[in-house]
């Protein structure tokens, strides 16, 4: 008997939720629900102090306003903390972090070239004695490849895909403003909630070279990714809360039909100026 399916919506209350989070999250709950699965709710509320936690019921009423009802109670980061730390120290043991205090100023101006995360880090304190309080934490990438040896890992609709974690450079775990990154909070995270197949955006396909990497150093279960297309302006930006994307709240607020508005999504009616783009070699 095939094992049950189990997706996770996962937003941060730095922002209320748009039509881009909308959709992600109806692709996550349609994929469960399509095999007799569970759709879980992960609030990613670690972000320094850019979370705000009475966004957290705002998301909640948007969700139910799409009718999507997720399975279990809802998940919080920040009740998770200890699991970053203890994975912190594992990796420490190892050898694979160390402490950074390099600004973003002075990582662009080293930077022999850009990663899929932007300037990739030339490895400055590497090797250093740095004070590590007040330091973020990177990962001797070099070291960490070479003790996994070759991986793969698969998105079900781009096909099986070789690990390139290199191409990150030495990524941050643990953040100065921050108890984790995104890179080790997510992963971690959707291997304690025993998620089998994660849905995220076609912009974080890259990023699972990373997370596969992460999930072989500590022992962690491998899902199965889907990368669902992004939903962009007409000038071909994705929808994003800096810049004002129509917020679900307001359209809940002035009376629209949220289940209609998420069976448009479904079947790609999307407003005006807005449309669906996949990434590279990824179908929406």
């Amino acid at each position: 008997m095939a094992a049950m399916i189990r997706t996770r919506f996962a937003p941060s209350p730095n922002g209320q939720l748009h039509l881009g989070h909308a959709y992600a999250a109806v692709v996550a709950h349609d994929l469960a629900r399509a095999r007799g699965g569970e759709f879980l709710l992960r609030i990613e509320d670690i972000d320094g102090t850019r979370s705000r936690a009475e966004l957290i019921p705002e998301i909640l009423a948007d969700l139910d306003w799409l009718g999507l009802r997720w399975d279990g109670p809802v998940v919080h980061q920040s009740s998770r903390l200890p699991s970053y730390q203890a994975a912190a120290e594992r990796l420490k043991a190892q050898d694979l972090l160390y402490p950074c205090r390099c600004t973003r100023a002075e990582v662009l101006a080293a930077s022999p070239g850009t990663g899929p995360d932007g300037p990739i880090y030339p490895g400055t304190c590497r090797g250093r004695a740095v004070d590590p309080a007040g330091a973020a934490w990177r990962l001797d990438m070099a070291k960490a490849v070479s003790l996994t040896g070759p991986l793969e890992w698969t998105d079900a609709l781009a096909g099986v895909q070789r690990a390139q974690p290199e191409a990150f450079g030495d990524v941050v775990l643990l953040r100065k403003e921050a108890p984790a990154s995104y890179h080790l909070a997510a992963t971690l995270d959707d291997a304690a909630d025993g998620v089998t197949l994660v849905t995220r955006g076609a912009d974080l396909f890259a990023s699972t070279h990373v997370h596969r990497l992460l999930q072989a150093l500590l022992g962690l279960s491998v899902p199965v990714w889907h990368h669902h297309g992004l939903l962009v302006e007409s000038d071909g930006r994705k929808l994003a809360k800096r810049r004002g994307s129509p917020a679900l709240a307001d359209l809940r607020r002035s009376g629209a039909d949220g289940p209609a508005l998420a069976q448009a999504l479904r079947t790609a009616l999307f407003p005006a100026g807005i449309s669906l783009v996949s990434g590279v070699g990824i179908a929406p």
